[in-house]
C-alpha cells in the first residue's frame, strides 16, 4: 500500500467522524435567537472537537509527508488513532447532551489521552521504520508539545471530578497549543 492510499483512507474517515458530529445537533425549535441558548453546550462542545478532529488531520498529514514506505505496523497503528478518533463524536454528543456533568467530560478527556497516545506510537513506528537518519526524528526534537499534552489530558482527567470547567478549560489549552500545524515537519522536507 502506498502512503497517499493510507492518506486517502484517513481522510475519508475523519470526514465520516466529523460528519457524524455535525449529524448529532439538533435543529433549534423556533425563530428567535433566545432558542439557541438550550444548544449551546452542544455547539460549544462540537466546535472544540471539530478543532481536535482538524488539529489531527492537519498534523497526520504533515506526519505522512515523512513515510517512504507503508508497513503492516504503520497499518495498524493508523487505525489505532483512527479508532479513539471514532469516538469522539459520542464523548462530544454525551457532554452536549448533560450539560458538562463530570462523566462526560471525564470521559472526553480519555479519549483524547487515548488519541494522544495512539498518535504517539505512530509516531514512533514512522520513525523506526525510517531508520537512523529519520526525517521526524530530526523534526519533532525534544516534542515538548507532545510530552505536554498528554499530562494535560491526565490533570484534566482528574480535574473533571472537581469542576468540569477546569477540565474544559485544559482541553481548550492542549488545543491552542497545537492549532498552529506542526511547522518543524515543513522545515525538514
Amino acid at each position: 500500500m502506498t502512503k497517499n492510499r493510507l492518506e486517502a483512507f484517513s481522510d475519508g474517515v475523519l470526514a465520516i467522524i466529523i460528519t457524524i458530529m455535525v449529524l448529532e445537533l439538533k435543529v433549534p425549535r423556533g425563530d428567535a435567537i433566545t432558542v439557541l441558548k438550550p444548544l449551546l453546550p452542544q455547539l460549544l462542545s462540537y466546535v472544540v472537537s471539530f478543532i481536535y478532529l482538524g488539529i489531527y488531520w492537519n498534523n497526520h498529514h504533515h506526519l505522512l509527508h515523512t513515510v517512504q514506505r507503508v508497513n503492516g505496523a504503520l497499518l495498524w497503528a493508523n487505525l489505532h488513532l483512527l479508532f479513539w478518533l471514532s469516538l469522539v463524536p459520542i464523548t462530544t454528543a454525551w457532554i452536549g447532551e448533560n450539560h458538562l456533568d463530570v462523566t462526560p467530560v471525564a470521559a472526553y478527556g480519555v479519549i483524547l489521552l487515548m488519541a494522544a497516545i495512539a498518535y504517539f506510537i505512530l509516531q514512533q513506528l514512522i520513525i523506526s521504520s525510517q531508520g537512523k537518519d529519520s526525517v521526524l526524528k530530526k523534526a519533532i526534537g525534544s516534542d515538548v508539545k507532545g510530552k505536554a499534552s498528554p499530562i494535560l489530558y491526565a490533570a484534566a482527567i482528574a480535574s473533571a471530578f472537581i469542576s468540569p470547567w477546569i477540565s474544559i478549560a485544559l482541553y481548550v489549552l492542549v488545543a491552542l497549543m497545537w492549532l498552529i500545524p506542526d511547522r518543524r515537519i515543513e522545515r525538514m522536507l
